[in-house]
């Protein structure tokens, strides 16, 4: 059976295809996107329709929502499914969102329940996963008689600073609209979820915003105004996870022996070792398993879900030390699997003891490498997937 793939170069693509592989399903790939990125859309619409035609796929697969690929697929009456490892992604906001080709998977309950009711029978809720057989092929031939890459590094974090994303504070807001963006950043409780921003917006704040910038962007075909969201995670949203991602790690650095690896600017944090940017698929890996501890700061956005982040650091067999997410209980033990804080204190308690702790946090670096292996893989992940496709088909 064949599958009509689009890609644009996710880093979970090869996982993905991977899974989709080992249950016998034939590959065809659409990449044009992944070398030409400004393609016209009309263009886009004639490629996918194209391979739709000349291969009669089961479905099409896309990491993330497309409008356009669903609006092909409903035409040809083929199944669109697509699975979320973004948020926020205002492409749902789209009124395509609502045709009966899409099986739309999201990874983060508070997303889910936001758009769930707008087509009840094809949106789903599906955790994130890793493929721990990648990463077990690029650890092994690194590992020692212990079985465990030697630890270089006391805390590490892979990740975007999101300072070089962040366009609030270039905005040419008035100082009062400044202000009342301030009142709002400042009044969110540190490491916790956007919903308390997005609650208090005002209509003042995002006409604000909108009007600052000229690339403010609106959905052409939304099913409802998408102003306030796009300001709430585009704009503040963007801004309080860059001032997250400095602020715990310019503190954490102060005190202990921490390396950055970013390709954003690092110059705000002048205690912290950077090393730039590495590779997902081979160095990314070694850092998490030659870590002794590894460190999650959630793009705030992601209001309840896991994660990318947690599930490869877990899948390396590394330590993981997560800001506290809703749904981490209903898949990990904490303390057993990983470890959690909820304040820039409780952070620098946890480090200072899973430092002088060696026994312990391997430990747990195992129990949540096999929780993940067992029961967190692409492989289960997809199976959920082909069961919902093939009950519809």
């Amino acid at each position: 059976m064949n599958i009509v793939f689009h890609r644009y170069g996710n880093i979970c693509e090869p996982d993905i295809i991977d899974a989709f592989s080992s249950f016998g399903l034939n590959i065809i790939e659409e990449d044009t996107e992944i070398s030409q990125k400004s393609i016209e859309p009309a263009l886009r619409v004639k490629l996918i329709a194209e391979k739709i035609l000349a291969n009669s796929p089961l479905f099409v697969f896309s990491i993330n929502f497309f409008p356009y690929i669903s609006e092909v697929c409903e035409k040809l009456h083929v199944i669109y499914v697509c699975l979320s490892v973004d948020c926020p992604v205002l492409e749902l906001y789209s009124a395509s969102i609502r045709n009966q080709c899409n099986r739309i998977f999201l990874f983060d309950y508070h997303q889910y329940t936001q758009f769930h009711d707008e087509n009840p029978n094809c949106i789903f809720y599906l955790p994130l996963a890793a493929n721990t057989a990648r990463w077990d092929q690029v650890l092994h031939a690194n590992k020692d008689e212990s079985d465990r890459l030697t630890p270089v590094y006391d805390i590490s974090f892979v990740g975007s600073l999101y300072n070089e994303k962040s366009r609030l504070p270039h905005l040419p807001l008035s100082g009062k609209d400044h202000a009342l963006c301030e009142q709002l950043l400042s009044a969110r409780p540190l490491l916790s979820g956007l919903y308390q921003v997005e609650d208090a917006l005002t209509s003042e704040i995002v006409n604000a915003i909108k009007n600052a910038d000229a690339g403010f962007y609106t959905m052409p075909d939304a099913f409802t105004d998408t102003d306030a969201f796009v300001a709430a995670n585009y704009y503040l949203g963007m801004e309080l996870s860059s001032r997250d991602r400095i602020q715990l790690l310019k503190s954490l650095s102060e005190k202990f022996d921490v390396h950055l690896f970013t390709r954003s600017d690092s110059s705000v944090l002048p205690h912290i070792h950077c090393h730039g940017g590495v590779s997902t698929h081979t160095e990314m890996p070694l850092v998490f398993q030659q870590s002794k501890i590894n460190l999650n700061i959630t793009m705030c956005s992601i209001q309840t879900g896991l994660s990318q982040r947690i599930y490869d650091i877990l899948g390396c067999a590394g330590f993981l030390l997560t800001d506290y997410r809703g749904e981490i209980p209903e898949y990990f033990e904490i303390g057993t699997d990983l470890d959690c804080y909820e304040t820039i204190e409780e952070c620098h308690e946890k480090v200072a003891y899973y430092l002088t702790h060696d026994d312990i946090r391997r430990e747990i670096a195992d129990n949540g490498y096999q929780k993940v292996k067992a029961m967190h893989t692409y492989q289960i992940r997809i199976a959920r997937i082909l069961k919902i496709v093939f009950a519809s088909v």
